[in-house]
């Protein structure tokens, strides 16, 4: 004859809430039968089952992290649908989401709030797995860096894709221009409109010929001459 435990008590097999362990009966992880007053009640069998699975990783404390570079693909619906794809992934894989951050931020900003959180969080060992759909929505560059700092408090960091989209590249060249923009400004002294659309304009005219085209020499471009 099957054994039957109480929710709360199948949660604390668990080392869960009973809210999670009533969500991952939603999500049809594991199925419960009622009592004759209404109260849940769990196949012993079925929870030793999940737990053997949580300790191989099921269940683990995760954090969804989506990333969008402007406002144009926030308004398109980007960062709702990355969010979406990255919810319906840690489902997939067991997880039990503690934090969903969602924020328009460029892959270089080093203020993203969103990140900053994510970061204090860890160090609080607040969960267990970091959830990206690849690793540019982490960070354009130092990547690498922030995995180390996040395994240091035994956080792992996952992602849904292994290739970017094919936006990648327009996001990539938008980031470009930022830190040419910024870097030459403090060079030259220039913050001006024109300055910047000047930028804008020699890569884009770089990459649409694949990059075969150089930049040119400073010297014999009267907007990027010293002044």
């Amino acid at each position: 004859m099957d054994k039957y435990i109480s929710i709360g008590k199948a949660a604390k097999i668990l080392g869960i809430t009973p809210k999670t362990l009533r969500r991952w009966e939603q999500a049809k992880t594991i199925q419960s039968v009622r009592t004759p007053t209404g109260y849940r009640r769990y196949r012993a069998d079925d929870i030793m089952r999940l737990l053997t699975q949580r300790q191989k990783g099921f269940g683990a404390r995760c954090v969804i992290y989506a990333r969008v570079s402007s406002s144009k693909q926030t308004r398109d619906g980007n960062l709702d649908r990355q969010r979406d794809r990255l919810l319906e992934e840690a489902q997939k894989r067991g997880y039990d989401p503690v934090l969903v951050v969602a924020e328009q931020a460029s892959g270089i900003n080093d203020k993203r709030r969103g990140l900053w959180r994510v970061l204090h969080l860890a160090e609080k060992r607040g969960f267990d797995v970091l959830l990206i759909e690849y690793p540019d929505r982490l960070a354009r560059f130092g990547y690498r860096y922030l995995v180390e700092y996040l395994r240091a408090f035994d956080v792992r960091v996952e992602t849904a894709q292994d290739q970017p989209p094919a936006s990648f590249e327009e996001e990539l060249t938008r980031d470009l221009i930022t830190i040419l923009t910024v870097f030459s400004a403090r060079l030259y002294g220039r913050r001006s409109k024109g300055f910047r659309k000047k930028i804008t304009e020699t890569i884009q005219e770089h990459h649409e010929k694949g990059g075969e085209q150089t930049f040119g020499n400073r010297s014999q471009d009267p907007d990027l001459a010293a002044p």
